[in-house]
């Protein structure tokens, strides 16, 4: 997924210090959580029969990401810096929900977390680009994870997303 996973320069420095503060390292890679999630994600059917689509960039995401809870501080650049629990369960019964936005965007999705404060869902598609669900719709957060938790956390500004 990513070259350098170990790069001590892959974050700015306020990212790099709040995923440091959550307890995120580089070569951070724990995929025997990440498998657990995977599991536990394929294994649920909604009540109308909808399931999970799990994938190798989620999982990529989940084993270096996963777990870590991220209160970042400061002002942010346009809008408050996101708290984030990137934990995917937190879309367990939203496989409808994922499904359908992944239908809108030609692809597939699955959950990494969750804005604590707003309950935005965060999600990722199969070539790893990031997305928030919320209330007010559904936001584009970068290209990769990488580049959505450097927004997340710095307070940048989303896109919204104009499907259909």
């Amino acid at each position: 997924m990513h070259a350098d996973r170990t790069s001590t320069t892959r974050f700015p420095v306020p990212v790099d210090a709040a995923l440091r503060d959550a307890g995120w390292q580089p070569g951070r890679w724990d995929i025997k959580q990440a498998e657990i999630w995977a599991d536990t994600l394929r294994e649920h059917t909604s009540p109308a029969g909808h399931r999970h689509a799990v994938f190798p960039a989620a999982v990529e995401a989940w084993a270096e990401f996963g777990g870590l809870r991220l209160a970042p501080t400061g002002p942010g650049r346009q809008i408050a810096p996101a708290a984030l629990d990137l934990d995917p369960l937190h879309g367990l019964h939203l496989a409808r929900t994922l499904g359908d936005l992944g239908r809108a965007l030609g692809t597939q999705t699955c959950p990494i977390g969750a804005e604590t404060d707003t309950q935005a869902l965060l999600a990722i598609d199969a070539e790893g680009r990031v997305y928030a669900l919320d209330h007010t719709g559904d936001w584009y957060l970068g290209a990769d994870i990488d580049q959505a938790l450097a927004a997340l956390v710095a307070g940048t500004r989303p896109d919204r997303l104009t499907l259909g």
